[in-house]
């Protein structure tokens, strides 16, 4: 490995080196580069909302057996298609076709799709503008649209 330049006219060298091993960092080019919302179908933003294309079933992974209820949303902002989890038992039965939902990011290690579900990075937390959550323990009943 070259030995680092010391000397008086030195410091346009040490930028350059320095420059150069941040690059080699892939979380540092990844932030530099904006790779990260580029990626991202929300854009940046912790929360979007959509409309419910389809009721999706995904298989768990190994060693686990379930099939975890999803749907395909299709986000308002710009087009794009997701598929978010419902999480709660029977949340797939307050959910229906072209009802309006806001999803948001589960935050899984380093970004990626959280548990035992692959390819599902986002969980629907509101149906119609009420919480899932309200919906589930029947503290609210679902709004007529």
């Amino acid at each position: 490995m070259a030995k680092k330049s010391s000397g008086i006219n030195a410091g346009k060298k040490l930028k350059a080196r320095r420059s150069k091993s941040r690059k080699q960092n892939k979380w540092y080019a990844k932030k530099v580069l904006g790779l990260q919302i580029k990626s991202d179908p929300l854009e940046g933003a912790s929360m979007g909302s959509g409309i419910v294309l389809e009721k999706v079933q995904r298989e768990a992974k190994q060693p686990n057996s379930a099939m975890r209820k999803c749907v395909r949303v299709q986000l308002i902002k710009n087009g794009k298609q997701i598929t978010a989890f419902l999480p709660g038992d029977g949340a797939q039965k307050l959910v229906d076709e072209h009802d309006e939902v806001v999803v948001e990011c589960m935050g899984g290690s380093m970004g990626r799709s959280k548990g035992d579900i692959p390819g599902v990075r986002w969980q629907v937390i509101k149906v119609n503008d009420q919480s899932l959550n309200a919906l589930l323990a029947g503290k609210i009943e679902k709004a007529r649209k």
